[in-house]
């Protein structure tokens, strides 16, 4: 899956919306100012990505593109490599569970308006 397939996909996430604000290579997905991608536009390209922190180990251990995330907290994130052995299929299921974990999180008010 290439950046520019996965910055779509992201950005078509209800109150999704991007901005750089670590500097010109990372591209930040957020909803509601919460970060739930972030693209690495530098080769090699990747994606940072929330998981739940047992599936995050398991798909260490499945897949060689996988690995703790990068600059990230290493329970929480995964970092993904874009030209590795993961399907788009998975790659796009990944993201929408990295989506739902930052949405469950966030305030109720918020929350109502993305289910």
């Amino acid at each position: 899956m290439d950046l520019e397939k996965v910055r779509e996909y992201c950005l078509s996430k209800k109150a999704a919306n991007e901005s750089m604000p670590f500097d010109e290579d990372s591209l930040v997905i957020k909803v509601h100012n919460k970060i739930f991608c972030i693209l690495n536009m530098k080769f090699p390209y990747s994606i940072n990505l929330k998981c739940e922190p047992e599936l995050a180990l398991e798909l260490r251990n499945d897949y060689e593109g996988v690995s703790p995330g990068y600059h990230m907290n290493k329970k929480h994130w995964n970092t993904i490599l874009l030209d590795s052995d993961i399907p788009e299929k998975l790659i796009k299921v990944w993201i929408d569970n990295s989506y739902n974990l930052v949405v469950k999180k966030l305030p109720k008010h918020l929350r109502e308006n993305l289910i």
